[in-house]
């Protein structure tokens, strides 16, 4: 029952594409033959501390199969270039072959006609069986499966050990609860150097606020994603909680958050806990300021419950490929144990699969990684619907302005709801 409930909260959300820019996704694609009359298939992604992984996938896929070669195509992600190249180039029937994709935008490309249908794929593999179903059903949309599951990310709690020993105060534990962090963090409040922070609470709907809504029953939309929930007190009660420590001075002020981030500010010793998703381990322990003082623990609990989210990446198939046989081929063996293991051995990303999962930790294991996927199976997916930029902006709009003492929680609520509502209604 709590699985289909945490399935109902996060009912809602993902960017919305124009129409005249998925027209012309039904097209030729990208692949072909070589003059070695090797099958051809494009690759896209975008992070480069995963291309050594992706070419290490390539390279084992190739030698398993000498009739295909497949080149890597990566864009950055930053300022939505890389879904502005992939919408452009699905629209001139150009696209990659196999790409990465997120559930933000799952609902818009399905609409639009760019994702190739792999139910039958999926059904005739292992993947039903060896991942999670709240991960497999992140890309299935009217029972049809549109992606194989690639990685997920959860949350965990960092904290810097040097800034603790100076203060004298124990480390953080996996069993924490949210009071407890406050009591801590409040310790540490004038045990820390002038313009160091216990911790930081910016508006961050993933790593923050969203888990404490969820925990406590509260809600962001309904079932079919025709009305909020911002006004419900449980939601509220989930927000407030951070509002609360950045008003007792245990946060640097919504508005330093904004102009640095929270990661950034730890990085920079300017706190010494902060939560972070895993996609930033990378990040952190090739920090050689602060790779040997700090570690991390589980999110606290918040009123008893697990309160973590969870979200991830995807690897899709071109509906317009030439070679989709091939695509999906080699999509459907992403998802496989030999290739979830390659990608779980470089510790960059925690690999879908539920027997990969472990790779990521032991890939670096002096830090207590275990954290991120404890509690995996509990953790409560992101809201999904084709509405999602417009809906985030709402809401980091009005729950800024609650953050910055601009106006209550429960008045900015007012106001996200009857816009959030008229939006969903359009």
């Amino acid at each position: 029952m709590m699985k289909n409930m945490k399935k109902m909260a996060a009912l809602g959300m993902t960017a919305v594409l124009g129409a005249s820019m998925l027209a012309g996704c039904g097209g030729s694609g990208s692949s072909s033959k070589s003059g070695d009359g090797k099958t051809e298939l494009s690759f896209g992604i975008w992070d480069e501390k995963q291309r050594p992984a992706m070419e290490s996938l390539v390279e084992a896929y190739e030698k398993e199969n000498p009739d295909v070669s497949i080149s890597i195509q990566l864009t950055p992600y930053k300022g939505g270039e890389y879904w502005t190249k992939l919408e452009a180039a699905a629209g001139g029937g150009t696209a990659p072959d196999v790409f990465w994709i997120n559930v933000l935008h799952l609902d818009s490309y399905v609409e639009g006609g760019i994702l190739a249908d792999l139910t039958s794929a999926v059904e005739e593999s292992d993947i039903n069986d060896s991942y999670s179903e709240t991960l497999v059903n992140n890309y299935v949309r009217d029972g049809k499966n549109y992606a194989v599951p690639k990685d997920f990310d959860t949350n965990a709690l960092w904290y810097n050990k040097d800034l603790f020993d100076q203060a004298g105060v124990a480390y953080p534990t996996d069993d924490m609860s949210y009071d407890d962090l406050v009591a801590m963090a409040t310790e540490l409040k004038d045990k820390l150097p002038d313009g160091v922070y216990p911790f930081a609470c910016p508006v961050d709907f993933q790593t923050w606020y969203y888990q404490t809504v969820f925990a406590n029953g509260g809600w962001i939309l309904n079932e079919d994603a025709t009305e909020t929930w911002y006004e419900d007190p449980k939601t509220q009660e989930g927000i407030q909680c951070w509002i609360d420590m950045i008003d007792q001075g245990l946060s640097p002020s919504a508005s330093s958050l904004a102009e640095t981030s929270a990661d950034a500010m730890f990085e920079g010793e300017q706190i010494a806990m902060n939560f972070a998703g895993s996609y930033m381990v990378p990040e952190y322990v090739s920090n050689d300021t602060i790779k040997d003082k700090i570690d991390c623990v589980e999110i606290p609990t918040f009123n008893g419950v697990e309160d973590n989210c969870i979200n991830g990446l995807g690897y899709a198939v071109y509906e317009g490929s030439k070679n989709k046989d091939a695509a999906t081929d080699f999509a459907i063996w992403l998802g496989s144990e030999e290739a979830q293991k390659i990608q779980g051995e470089t510790g960059v990303v925690i690999s879908a699969r539920t027997d990969a999962q472990q790779y990521f930790a032991q890939a670096n294991e002096s830090y207590n990684l275990a954290a991120y996927t404890n509690h995996a199976d509990e953790a409560y997916p992101l809201p999904v619907c084709s509405k999602a930029a417009e809906l985030y902006d709402l809401e980091s709009t009005w729950i800024t302005k609650a953050y910055t003492g601009e106006m209550s929680l429960a008045d900015a609520c007012t106001s996200l709801k009857e816009e959030a509502d008229a939006l969903l209604a359009k």
